[in-house]
């Protein structure tokens, strides 16, 4: 049991284990880190939930492995995956998804 000073940890099981954690803004409310099961921060699991359209607006993808000793933003890269994704699959992004991936694949439009 935690004491009322301790929080539960963000570090995965595995600790070789790379998590990914989603910035999303709720409108008019603003933007916070996305809380989620352990076992649900993999970067397929991440895929799929951005695809069904688990996220209101995301604005950041974050990635670390504490084993390792690093962090990063992956928001470029991860837009990259999903319209890969929805090319071969001949999907539609949802609306949300798609001003992600248009915010980092266009860099220099207005939405950024």
């Amino acid at each position: 049991m935690l004491g009322s000073d301790q929080s539960p940890s963000i570090v995965p099981r595995d600790t070789h284990q790379d998590v990914y954690l989603v910035l999303d803004e709720f409108r008019g409310f603003g933007q916070a880190w996305r809380e989620t099961d352990v076992d649900d921060t993999d970067l397929e699991t991440l895929i799929e939930d951005l695809l069904d359209g688990q996220y209101i607006n995301p604005v950041r993808i974050v990635a670390f492995n504490t084993a390792e000793g690093w962090s990063r933003d992956v928001s470029a890269a991860v837009a990259e995956m999903l319209r890969q994704r929805c090319s071969e699959h001949r999907n539609d992004l949802t609306s949300s998804v798609r001003d992600f991936v248009d915010r980092y694949q266009n860099p220099g439009s207005a939405n950024r």
